[in-house]
């Protein structure tokens, strides 16, 4: 499981190579820093997403990075909960954190544990 700090981490110090894109899994986007690191603008692109990966939520992390650990998914324990969950679902689905696709997989397994 990809950690937030460590992301965060080598985005701050090695950013302007894309070794943070490497680890979070978007090894194109890696590609398009290594070539156009001495420009040094990837170094200010990541220096950005740095601090966007600090100030960002765990969970929202995870829904983007980790397929979505750490969302209430199959462990809920009643409708009221469920309808929690499920506009926690959608928040993360209209910040775009998760595709399309994602939050009806998601949606669809909550829905199963009514």
């Amino acid at each position: 499981m990809k950690s937030r700090t460590t992301a965060g981490l080598l985005a701050l110090f090695l950013g302007g190579l894309g070794v943070h894109k490497f680890y979070l899994g978007e090894g194109g986007k890696g590609v398009l820093y290594l070539v156009f690191f001495w420009t040094y603008v990837p170094a200010i692109i990541a220096l950005v997403e740095a601090i966007i990966l600090f100030s960002m939520s765990d969970t929202d992390f995870n829904a983007k990075y980790n397929n979505g650990a750490g969302l209430p998914v199959g462990k809920v324990g009643s409708a009221k909960d469920t309808t929690s969950a499920l506009i926690d679902l959608k928040k993360l689905y209209e910040a775009g954190v998760i595709t399309a696709e994602e939050f009806e997989e998601k949606r669809k397994n909550l829905l199963k544990t009514l």
